[in-house]
């Protein structure tokens, strides 16, 4: 069964599924928390902060998930961990304070923390038969359905003249779903980690000596500064509603948009991360500048426009950024290599969010240079990250001969 590719490409899509009910709540959620916190009498800046410690909260626990799973191969026990959590979301539904709010969304990206080291290990192995690439993105397309989804019931929620409780309610049959499908997929395929050593004739010894490449580190660099300036959707949708820039109903078919084209990018730059490498990440930061100057007006058109490149560049931060990873590392060592990306990551979101969020409060100009500069920052590590791949794939080469 493992060395199979049509049993990976059927994990694969398994894990699809889950994550298409797992994204079903949360990335409906996720829609309207920002015009949410605001109705509960939030500010911007605790917009901002609530959005980037939620997310570093649960990237500081992909790292301890990460070593753990590394250490003890309980990929599923961690998996399945994780996705329980995500019954905090439909309990928004009793949240009258943003406080309680802040708890219920941070339990929810503890619990992605938890599972998506784990997960991303396990797709990694099932992907080593289909291409890393193809792998991610046929995960993250499918995973986009929900997202698309997760949004489309809230507007329909608010075009029947429902509330947010009403809303979240429903989100206890996907979350539920979503548990119980987990469940049977562990037992369907219990060693994932069998497809890895199966695709190759030559496996590495297990062990915790190894330490990550210096590449990898630098590669960290780029996300730092990368996803630093990368504005989150829920600032974005905070100035929606606050601006009345669109209809509140609008607001998650906005969202919906973004994460069509998220599920339609990730297979389009997967495909080609297999054909170019780490050279297709140059366009994270291109298509990043943008996006404040579209979606920060009053204009619905370009709002539209920032939107569809907010989701672009997502589509690609799901897809090759976790793929490069599985590249970078040793398989012994990806587990934590997932974990400590992940904490990276979520750190750079953290601060990248918290200062958005109070430049907003202050000046939206002060916003636009803060994201040129982060980006800007990231287009010239980026050279040195490629200068530094090139180099070593040279030396390595000449090594064999």
């Amino acid at each position: 069964m493992y060395n199979s590719k049509r049993s990976a490409y059927r994990l694969i899509i398994l894990l699809g599924i889950v994550s298409l009910f797992g994204d079903i709540t949360y990335e409906g959620a996720r829609s309207i928390t920002g015009p949410f916190l605001a109705v509960l009498g939030a500010s911007a800046g605790v917009v901002g902060f609530v959005t980037g410690f939620g997310e570093f909260t649960g990237y500081v626990f992909r790292l301890v998930s990460g070593y753990i799973a590394d250490r003890t191969q309980r990929y599923w026990l961690l998996t399945i961990t994780g996705y329980v959590l995500l019954l905090a979301i439909p309990f928004l539904a009793f949240a009258g304070h943003w406080y309680l709010a802040v708890i219920l969304i941070s339990l929810e990206r503890i619990g992605k923390g938890i599972r998506k080291p784990a997960r991303d290990v396990i797709i990694s192995y099932a992907a080593k038969h289909v291409g890393r690439g193809l792998g991610f993105g046929l995960h993250e397309a499918m995973d986009q359905i929900g997202a698309i989804i997760g949004p489309l019931i809230f507007s329909l929620v608010f075009l029947l003249k429902g509330s947010y409780r009403e809303g979240f309610t429903i989100l206890w049959i996907p979350a539920l779903l979503t548990v119980a499908i987990l469940i049977v997929v562990r037992f369907r395929f219990p060693a994932p980690e069998k497809f890895e050593t199966t695709a190759t004739s030559t496996t590495q010894k297990p062990g915790t000596g190894d330490k990550l490449p210096n590449v990898f580190w630098l590669y960290s660099l780029f996300t730092v500064l990368s996803i630093a300036g990368f504005v989150s959707f829920q600032l974005i949708a905070y100035h929606f509603k606050t601006q009345s820039v669109v209809e509140d109903y609008q607001i998650p078919l906005f969202y919906m948009i973004a994460m069509g084209v998220d599920g339609v990018v990730a297979l389009i730059i997967g495909k080609t991360y297999d054909s170019l490498g780490m050279s297709s990440l140059i366009v994270i930061p291109l298509l990043t500048v943008p996006i404040p100057f579209c979606a920060f007006t009053n204009s619905f058109a370009l709002a539209l426009i920032g939107v569809i490149l907010w989701g672009m560049v997502m589509g690609i931060h799901e897809t090759v950024m976790r793929a490069a990873i599985a590249d970078l590392t040793p398989v012994n060592r990806r587990g934590f290599a997932f974990g400590m990306f992940n904490t990276i990551y979520g750190a750079s979101w953290f601060m990248g969010s918290t200062v958005m969020g109070l430049l907003y409060d202050i000046s939206i100009t002060y916003l636009f240079t803060f994201i040129v500069i982060m980006e800007t920052l990231a287009i010239l590590s980026f050279a040195a990250l490629r200068k530094t791949i090139v180099f070593t794939n040279l030396k390595n080469s000449n090594a064999k001969k």
